[in-house]
């Protein structure tokens, strides 16, 4: 593959770097100091104001749902390989991506509509997701079964004549406290008797239908994320059309792996900008800071800890653009091997970054004077998110055992795994 960017992308690249140094980086107290200011005025489930002001500007500089490929509704939408640069640069301020509506779940459930939608669903949820109107749920995890396999699922969509009826509890439903949140898609069982990845279905669900109940939100870290979110609902008899149905009964599970393979790969382009930037404030901090008579930089462990640091970061971003060169080449489907071995190698490299930034700040690495604290509690939730290391490495064994199986001598085909959103 070729590793140089798209004349296209490396435009779009110099024009965000731009936004960043203007709006983006000069704000990051603003966005703090309005969230503290809605806090302590009693209500942290506000918009942030200035993430409002700033996206028409975003818009104005053609810096708008750059995310999503081959859409009709979105011809500015970019490959995931040159995308792959851009989300990486959004990653290192974790706010901004929302400036460019390119913020998860929103992200996800806008490709999930595109690609498996009825035109009727489309104009009604799709279209005001994408001018940036509205926001969106993604409801798949459940707090009573184990989350790394997807056909543990026990909330049930039951047909009722012209409607289905949505009984079930769901926790880490990204976005759930955000009071622009106005549809959820829900991940049900509509036919417990049917194959194992055939009982499965996913359906729209507005907001404002009765029976859902956002219960509570869950704090990752001690962070509540408001006000963006992350809850536990609750959905009692639930009633929506039959037509909101995503591509018809039991069809849950092949959109759920459809959703998760750019899910995926979003977070890891946005890790490596956390690393990034978390590489950047350690040696700006170690070059600041005198210990035994010399610059902390001096001292040896320091230059085998940044050595590392670079060399972690460059791999993991070389891997993430050859699955993102995969994606848009051969498809998800044959790319899953990459895409799973981004999803292990991205979060744990950004942790093991941002540790040693934290622990080259002491004391300030662990308080609210730096953004380091927050970076390694979202960089640590990710590997859970979207399938724990563990499924991954699974993923990963097979595909090669059933790779070696597949030359003379082999026997016999290896089943996979099934993987789900923590």
């Amino acid at each position: 593959m070729d590793f140089n960017y798209s004349d296209r992308c490396n435009a779009l690249r110099a024009r965000l770097l731009r936004f960043m140094d203007e709006y983006i980086y000069p704000n990051d107290h603003t966005y703090h100091e309005q969230i503290a200011a809605n806090r302590k005025a009693g209500n942290p489930w506000v918009p942030v104001q200035i993430i409002e002001d700033l996206k028409p500007k975003a818009r104005d500089a053609g810096l708008w749902n750059l995310f999503l490929p081959k859409s009709e509704r979105v011809p500015e939408g970019l490959s995931n390989l040159d995308y792959a640069p851009l989300c990486e640069i959004m990653g290192r301020v974790p706010w901004s991506a929302e400036v460019f509506n390119c913020s998860a779940p929103d992200t996800g459930n806008m490709e999930t509509l595109e690609r498996y939608a009825t035109e009727d669903i489309k104009r009604q949820w799709l279209d005001p997701l994408l001018r940036g109107e509205i926001r969106s749920v993604f409801a798949m995890t459940e707090p009573a079964v184990a989350s790394s396999d997807a056909t543990n699922i026990q909330s049930r969509i039951e047909r009722q004549g012209d409607h289905y009826v949505i009984n079930g509890r769901k926790w880490w439903s990204s976005g759930a406290g955000d009071p622009r949140a106005k549809v959820y898609i829900f991940m049900g069982k509509t036919n417990p008797d049917a194959g194992r990845h055939e009982q499965q279905s996913m359906i729209v669900v507005p907001a404002d239908t009765p029976g859902i109940t956002v219960l509570r939100a869950l704090n990752v870290f001690g962070y509540d994320d408001a006000p963006h979110g992350h809850c536990e609902v609750l959905f009692e008899n639930v009633r929506v059309p039959v037509s909101n149905v995503l591509l018809g009964e039991g069809r849950g599970f092949e959109i759920a792996q459809g959703r998760l393979g750019p899910g995926r790969i979003h977070h890891c382009m946005r890790s490596i900008g956390v690393a990034e930037r978390a590489l950047e404030l350690m040696c700006r901090r170690l070059n600041e800071r005198v210990a035994f008579g010399k610059p902390i930089s001096a001292q040896g462990v320091w230059h085998e800890r940044i050595a590392d640091a670079r060399i972690m970061i460059d791999q993991a971003r070389l891997l993430v653009l050859k699955a993102a060169y995969m994606m848009d080449t051969v498809g998800n489907k044959v790319a899953k091997s990459e895409i799973a071995m981004i999803k292990v190698i991205a979060p744990v490299m950004t942790c093991q970054v941002v540790d040693w930034a934290i622990q080259a700040h002491g004391g300030a690495g662990v308080s609210q004077d730096t953004p380091l604290a927050s970076l390694y509690a979202h960089s640590r939730t990710l590997r859970l998110a979207d399938g724990p290391d563990e499924v991954h490495r699974v993923s990963i064994a097979k595909l090669e055992l059933a790779k070696q199986l597949s030359l003379p001598g082999g026997t016999e085909a290896i089943q996979m795994p099934i993987t789900r959103g923590a």
